[in-house]
C-alpha cells in the first residue's frame, strides 16, 4: 500500500475500559466498557463524524486518539505509524500534524495569558524562532476571522464565538494535517454555532485539514462531515457517507436519531414522526452480551440478546451493525 493509498488515521478494534474501584481493599470491582471494540479510518482531507447520546464513547474514542486517555486494546494508527510505538520525542513532534479543538473555549484558554500568547504556545514548545512565531500567530487569527490587533487581549474581553475562534486558531498554528473537533459549538449560542460550522468547513477545503468531528448532534454534521459514524454503548452500529445515512438509514437507532432531527421545511416538519425508544441507556459496567442496542431495540430478535453483530456492508459506502437489517 502506498502512502496515498493509505488513511491518515486509522483505529482498529479500539477498546478503552476504566476499572471502578469499589471500597475495601481497593481493588477494581468492576469495568466501564466506554469504548469496546470501535474501527474506522479517516482520509487525508476528509470529515469523519462521529454521533451519538452522552455516555456513548464518542468523546472517549477522540481523548484516546489523542493519548489523553489510555488505550486498553486495539490499534491506533497516524500517517502509517502505531501510536503505541512511538518515542516520546517522536509523540512530541507528531503534536504538529495532529490537533484539538474541545467543547468550551472557556477552559481551553489560560485566563492569564492573551490571546496571542495563546495562540504561540504550541509554537515555542516546538522552539520556533520568536520573529516567526507572531508572523505565523498573525497569520492564523486572520484565517479563522479575527484581527490580529486582537492578539493583545485576554479572554475574557472576547465573546464566545470569538474564544473558540482562537482555540481554532491554536490548532492551526503548526499546520496539522488532522483536528479532532470534541462537540466545539455545542457550548456556543445557537446562532454563533453556524458561524463556527462554516469556518471550520472553510478551512477544511481551503488547508486540506482532515477532521474528526464529534457531536450529539446529527443536524449540526450534515453539511459538514463527508462520513457519518453512529455510536452507541461504545460501539458503532453503522457507518455511511452522509448522503445515504439520511436518505437510507438501516441501523434502528439512527432511525430513532434521525427523527428527532427538525426538518427546515414546515411540511415535512408536520410529517415528521418521531421514533421513542423504550427503556434507558444501559450502563456500560453491565453492556448487553449480544447487540449493544437489544434492550431498547423495536425490531430485536432471539439471537440479537445472545450474539453481537458485526458491521457488514449494506450498500456501496454504508455499513451496519444489525442482525436484523443485514438478513445475517
Amino acid at each position: 500500500m502506498t502512502d496515498s493509498d493509505r488513511p491518515l488515521l486509522r483505529v482498529t478494534d479500539l477498546k478503552a475500559h476504566f476499572p471502578v474501584t469499589g471500597e475495601g481493599f481497593g481493588k477494581p470491582k468492576s469495568v466501564v466498557k466506554a469504548v469496546d471494540g470501535v474501527s474506522f479510518d479517516v482520509a487525508a482531507g476528509e470529515t469523519l463524524a462521529i454521533v451519538g447520546e452522552s455516555g456513548c464513547g464518542k468523546s472517549t474514542t477522540g481523548n484516546a486518539i489523542l493519548g489523553l486517555n489510555p488505550v486498553t486494546a486495539g490499534r491506533i494508527e497516524f500517517a502509517g505509524r502505531d501510536m503505541a510505538s512511538l518515542t516520546r520525542a517522536e509523540r512530541a513532534a507528531q503534536w504538529r500534524d495532529l490537533q484539538v479543538v474541545f467543547q468550551d473555549p472557556v477552559s481551553a484558554l489560560n485566563p492569564k495569558r492573551t490571546i496571542g500568547q495563546s495562540i504561540e504556545e504550541p509554537l515555542s514548545i516546538q522552539r520556533v524562532p520568536a520573529a516567526d512565531r507572531r508572523a505565523r500567530v498573525a497569520e492564523v487569527m486572520a484565517l479563522v476571522g479575527l484581527n490580529p490587533s486582537q492578539r493583545d487581549r485576554f479572554p475574557n474581553e472576547l465573546s464566545g464565538g470569538q474564544r473558540q475562534r482562537v482555540v481554532i486558531a491554536r490548532a492551526l498554528a503548526y499546520q496539522p494535517k488532522l483536528i479532532v473537533c470534541d462537540q466545539p459549538v455545542s457550548a456556543l449560542d445557537v446562532s454563533i454555532q453556524s458561524q463556527i460550522l462554516n469556518l471550520l468547513l472553510q478551512l477544511q477545503q481551503d488547508l486540506g485539514l482532515a477532521l474528526l468531528f464529534i457531536s450529539h448532534d446529527l443536524s449540526v454534521v450534515r453539511h459538514l462531515a463527508d462520513r457519518i459514524a453512529v455510536m452507541y454503548l461504545g460501539h458503532i452500529v453503522e457507518i455511511a457517507d452522509t448522503a445515504t445515512l439520511f436518505d437510507s438509514p438501516e441501523h434502528p437507532y439512527t432511525q430513532a436519531l434521525l427523527s428527532a432531527v427538525p426538518q427546515p421545511h414546515p411540511r415535512a416538519e408536520r410529517n415528521r414522526r418521531t421514533i421513542l425508544l423504550e427503556g434507558d441507556l444501559p450502563s456500560p459496567i453491565d453492556p448487553p452480551k449480544g447487540c449493544p442496542f437489544v434492550t431498547r431495540c423495536p425490531i430485536r430478535e432471539a439471537r440479537c440478546a445472545t450474539d453481537r453483530p458485526s458491521l457488514v456492508p449494506m450498500r456501496p459506502g454504508q455499513q451496519v451493525s444489525c442482525w436484523v437489517r443485514a438478513g445475517g
